[in-house]
């Protein structure tokens, strides 16, 4: 599995996950212009901005500029980034950040079969700094301190093991290394989080999104050895412009809309998580 290949049955996926990102195919949906897969980060675009497919593109792309820039120092450094879909954010770590190398890692075949296709061109212009690997957040083929950061940019709600994640995020990242994670959580885990956003949004009541408490990341990457463990809420960028984004599609009460309603219910945020391994002694 190391060397990125498809052969055997390869981890399990969940189905609900398996379909979404398989034969649903969510990259292709136009909500996601430009196949980067994210609600966007949408601070400095004004509520008077009109919103087109570029504004949307540079949206995920900012908010992948935002995780990067939280893993440090990314000059000559070897990146994972876990959950890396079409690897259009690992293609945009090489062309601005400088790294010596990026790994894409995903759990299905025919997101890293797409990401190949995609980047045809960076893979064979630039051999060496640029891979695409199957493997699970639980369960990575990598070696002990193979990278120099590890990043997740909206791919924490699918885990279904944070512990598992958090463990291996440290193992795999090198003593001094970090880890920056984004995604959307619960902003604790008071009984029935999981049923309220079940009861707003589909993807909580299919299991595609599970309702984990920022906390539970947090928890995991400090009881991994992780140190200088940090939440910050970020939704202010997120959500607002996520929501008039949305409108161009979806009607209002109808169920997209409730990302920001339950925003708004002080249910979910949006986070970005950082974390460093220890230097060695």
């Amino acid at each position: 599995m190391a060397d990125g290949g498809l052969q055997g049955a390869g981890p399990e996926m969940r189905p609900a996950v398996a379909e979404t990102y398989g034969p649903a195919d969510l990259s292709a949906e136009a909500v996601f212009a430009g196949g980067f897969i994210n609600f966007g980060w949408w601070q400095g675009v004004g509520a008077d901005t009109p919103l087109g497919e570029r504004e949307r593109v540079r949206s995920q792309q900012d908010l992948y500029r935002q995780v990067l820039g939280a893993g440090g120092p990314l000059g000559g450094a070897r990146v994972l980034e876990v959950g890396c879909g079409l690897g259009m954010g690992c293609a945009l770590a090489l062309e601005e950040f400088g790294p010596a190398a990026v790994t894409g890692m995903d759990i299905h075949p025919q997101q890293l079969e797409r990401a190949r296709a995609a980047h045809r061109g960076l893979l064979a212009g630039q051999p060496g700094r640029l891979r695409f690997v199957r493997g699970a957040a639980g369960d990575m083929p990598f070696g002990e301190g193979e990278f120099d950061v590890v990043v997740s940019v909206e791919a924490a709600q699918h885990f279904p093991d944070l512990v598992a994640f958090a463990a291996e995020a440290a193992r795999v990242v090198r003593p001094g290394g970090r880890v920056a994670v984004a995604s959307f959580f619960t902003v604790d885990d008071a009984p029935g989080r999981a049923a309220e956003l079940a009861g707003l949004l589909p993807t909580y009541a299919t299991g595609l999104d599970i309702a984990w408490p920022v906390a539970a990341l947090t928890g995991a990457l400090e009881a991994a050895g992780l140190g200088a463990v940090r939440a910050v809420p970020v939704g202010e960028a997120v959500w607002a412009g996520w929501d008039r984004w949305l409108a161009r599609l979806w009607a209002d009460g109808t169920w997209p809309r409730n990302f920001l309603t339950a925003y708004r219910r002080r249910i979910l945020d949006y986070y970005l998580v950082t974390a460093r391994r220890a230097e060695a002694v």
